[in-house]
């Protein structure tokens, strides 16, 4: 599995992209209520988001590695991670069950949902072989106290009243996969709308559709180009 997961992890760029494209592959529903699961799948994915923004504004530890491999400077265990080893993939994995659900897909349930979940569980099975080499016994007590998936939520209050919370660092690190998941619901609307027999709504409705990708796009530049002029700093 460690093994798996450091592959897995240098090739996670093109693996998760992949992922949310294939929501959009025709299959049959999971149930007939489609605007159910919509409103359901919005909810699940922003309650994802949240996670992510919640960790990110108190304490951000960079994911990305180091020449695509599993790196780490320090042993973060403040924040949401005294909470749970892993808030970042939870936030993650959250997100796209959310658009799975609102893509109300078999095919996405039974094949590329699992695949997605066995790809994190590696990966994340590479991390800890990477953090107990180089923080030995210090990690192991880590892991022996916190949670690897399910947030264990006593004392959130007092985490958030012991610790300054930055937004602006979380615009800065969270505007990109803020815009491809919000952009990606979108999506997801326009086409379940399109493929209807009475396809009269998603005209009524692509003007809104295009108004809100467009708002999307605009606030993603934005951003963008705060970040790099450097006029919006993280700290």
């Amino acid at each position: 599995m460690v093994k798996l997961g450091n592959f897995l992890f240098r090739y996670r760029n093109v693996l998760f992209p992949l992922f949310y494209v294939l929501l959009f592959i025709p299959s049959m529903p999971l149930i007939r209520a489609q605007w159910f699961m919509i409103a359901a799948g919005f909810i699940v994915a922003l309650a994802g988001q949240t996670i992510r923004v919640m960790t990110i504004g108190l304490k951000y530890i960079i994911r990305g590695g180091s020449k695509r491999r599993v790196f780490a400077r320090d042993l973060v265990t403040d924040g949401m991670f005294s909470h749970c080893r892993n808030p970042l993939y939870v936030g993650n994995i959250i997100l796209l069950v959310g658009l799975g659900i609102m893509a109300n897909s078999v095919l996405f349930a039974i094949a590329v949902l699992p695949l997605f979940l066995i790809t994190y569980m590696a990966i994340v099975r590479a991390e800890e072989a990477y953090l107990l080499d180089k923080f030995g016994d210090a990690y192991r007590e880590y892991m022996h106290e916190v949670n690897r998936w399910v947030p264990d939520l006593r004392g959130i209050v007092e985490t958030f009243r012991s610790m300054s919370f930055h937004w602006k660092r979380v615009i800065i690190r969270e505007y990109n996969t803020s815009y491809i998941w919000m952009t990606g619901a979108v999506l997801i609307v326009m086409v379940k709308l399109a493929r209807m027999p009475d396809d009269s709504l998603f005209h009524q409705l692509l003007p809104c559709f295009i108004l809100t990708l467009i708002v999307l796009l605009t606030l993603y530049f934005t951003v963008r180009y705060l970040k790099k002029s450097k006029r919006l700093r993280d700290t």
